[in-house]
């Protein structure tokens, strides 16, 4: 099989993992027990040792369709081929409980016109295809069994043996299902997976009941309703349950560009990602999900380093350690290598997390439940911390692995989190060195006009002594750092608005991170356009339109032309390439 193009995915998972599946009806991507965990499926990555689960007809497909139940995470994929329809509805029933180990992938097949032949694999590739493993078949299915992990595949479909993988051919005429359910068992288990369609039904209607329970407290009755529901789903589907841990993605190693080294591992909790996404929550209604990454958060703030320090990203469960290794028996998404797991970038510096942490907390306090003292105390430390700190060099949002700069963003988030501060305990009167944080606060503002603005751009700029754009400085605005009229903000807003030929950059409404021909960030090769600055620079011009229509107008063509490169669900990857393929 070829590798699907990225866009060609949807997602399902449980709160706890997550998997992919293509428009062909293949689950190229799962990962258990947890989003970091060792991969299960991962065609994705090497469509020939990754491992996958397809289900898909014999005959010739004229079209591929697949959608999502209305207000749901349940995925449905529809092949409409000559002898008649046929479609599978995919879901992972989400568990609230502590039993980490107990999922279900359940996939129910059912033909809806004609009569067709189906053919299901399910070849698991244990450990990122690194551990091997028995296959047992059953007469109720099959059991996979390597050294660390155990699956078992349920079904009334009589399966075959083939190498290490199960396959089966399969006859359903109009009206009829099959039902195969993938679920974990204890090593050692035996294989008796009774499995019945009544009981797959039965948590269909719990799941889809779950989800549409969630969304009915969004409080967003505007024009985009549904796009802003479907994201609203993703980003339950990243949180991480009962931990209240947000993940950034639920991939590794996909490329920035195709055939390059810009592969990372994203499964993975950063502070700011998930700040901004507890920001995007609470402004739409969700707020035990803002209330569950605080009780994370004051787990990490009790973790912290010396004076208060904390890192830019950790494992789900708080782990620190996350050390970046290359699996190279892979041969990665279109020849694109190393194939990476694990970050680096954990050991970084990057300053500008207490700003989106604190912001958050802020954002929190206000409109979800007071902070406790407890957590004061660790933020009250964390903020001296930023004090005595915001004069170093860090490698910035990017996470650049050159050497570290003094990135403006980075300085911009540091005002953040001491102003954010300064508010929370003005509004709450809790005890702080007023002074002290006040008198900073004032020292980094004047620093970032005097060395972070070029007068040879008219435009803020990535870093000291330098005259590379930065989309991040669009934040500025948006963070009350600037106000979204000043001339200086104004005038960046129009530099970075402009084509990379003319020295912005915005490429057709597609706004790159920075000019990599500018600026080296360690690395070779090139990278796609950056969609979140594609949507900062909305959000900037909208600011900046209450006073001047013709921003605003433009803040809405751009937003509208952007949720045109959404695939066919309305998700969307980090990146889009020249082509306009999602990276």
């Amino acid at each position: 099989m070829a590798y699907t193009p990225i866009e060609d995915y949807g997602i399902i998972g449980d709160c706890r993992a997550a998997a992919l599946v293509s428009k062909a009806g293949s689950i190229d991507w799962l990962c258990l027990p947890h989003f970091d965990s060792p991969s299960v499926f991962a065609a994705i990555l090497d469509d020939k040792k990754g491992g996958r689960f397809a289900v898909s007809p014999l005959s010739e497909v004229i079209t591929h369709k697949q959608l999502y139940w209305p207000e749901t995470n349940v995925l449905i994929t529809r092949f409409h081929c000559s002898e008649g329809v046929v479609e599978t509805v995919d879901f992972m029933p989400v568990r609230m409980d502590d039993a980490d180990e107990d999922h279900q992938l359940i996939r129910k097949v059912s033909v809806l016109s004609g009569t067709l032949t189906l053919r299901v694999t399910c070849d698991p590739a244990f450990n990122y295809g690194r551990d091997s493993h028995e296959t047992v078949i059953t007469p109720k299915g099959a059991c996979f069994q390597a050294s660390k992990q155990s699956m078992g595949l349920a079904t009334d479909v009589p399966l075959t043996q083939r190498d290490k993988a199960v396959v089966a051919d399969f006859t359903l005429e109009e009206g009829k299902s099959a039902v195969f359910v993938l679920q974990s068992i204890e090593h050692g288990q035996a294989c008796s997976l009774p499995f019945s369609e009544q009981k797959a039904d039965e948590l269909f209607n719990v799941t889809v009941k779950y989800w549409r329970k969630w969304l009915s407290r969004c409080n967003y009755k505007g024009r985009w309703r549904e796009m802003v529901h479907r994201s609203a789903l993703v980003l339950k589907l990243l949180t991480s349950e009962p931990s209240g841990a947000i993940i950034a993605a639920p991939t590794c190693s996909l490329p920035e560009m195709i055939g390059g080294e810009r592969n990372w591992d994203y499964r993975y909790v950063w502070i700011r990602d998930a700040a901004f996404t507890v920001y995007a929550l609470i402004r739409i209604g969700f707020q035990d999900e803002a209330a569950n990454f605080m009780k994370w958060i004051h787990d990490r703030c009790l973790e912290a380093g010396s004076g208060g320090s904390l890192q830019q990203m950790y494992g789900i469960k708080g782990e620190s350690e996350l050390t970046e290794e290359t699996l190279d028996h892979l041969a990665g998404y279109r020849s694109s290598k190393p194939v990476r797991i694990g970050n680096g970038a954990y050991s970084q510096l990057q300053l500008d997390i207490y700003g989106e942490l604190m912001d958050s907390v802020y954002l929190y306090n206000k409109y979800c439940n007071p902070i406790s003292y407890d957590l004061w105390t660790k933020l009250r430390t964390m903020t001296d911390w930023v004090c005595d700190n915001w004069r170093r060099k860090d490698h910035g949002i990017w996470e650049m692995r050159a050497e570290p700069r003094h990135h403006v963003y980075s300085k911009l988030m540091c005002w953040v989190a001491v102003d954010r501060a300064l508010r929370l305990a003005q509004k709450r009167s809790f005890p702080a060195p007023i002074d002290k944080w006040r008198l900073c606060r004032d020292e980094i503002y004047e620093e970032i006009l005097e060395k972070g603005w070029s007068e040879k751009r008219r435009a803020f700029v990535q870093a000291y002594e330098d005259d590379a754009l930065d989309a991040a400085d669009l934040i500025m605005s948006l963070v009350f750092f600037m106000s979204p009229t000043d001339p200086r903000m104004v005038a960046t807003i129009d530099a970075i608005s402009n084509s990379p030929k003319k020295g912005g950059l915005t490429s057709h409404g597609h706004v790159y991170r920075y000019n990599i021909s500018e600026c080296s960030d360690g690395l070779e090769g090139k990278e796609g356009t950056f969609n979140i600055c594609s949507f900062w620079l909305v959000e900037a011009l909208t600011r900046a339109g209450r006073t001047d229509h013709a921003r605003l107008d433009e803040a809405r063509l751009l937003f509208e032309k952007m949720l045109g490169y959404g695939n066919h669900l309305g998700l969307f990857a980090e990146q889009i390439g020249h082509s306009g393929e999602a990276l």
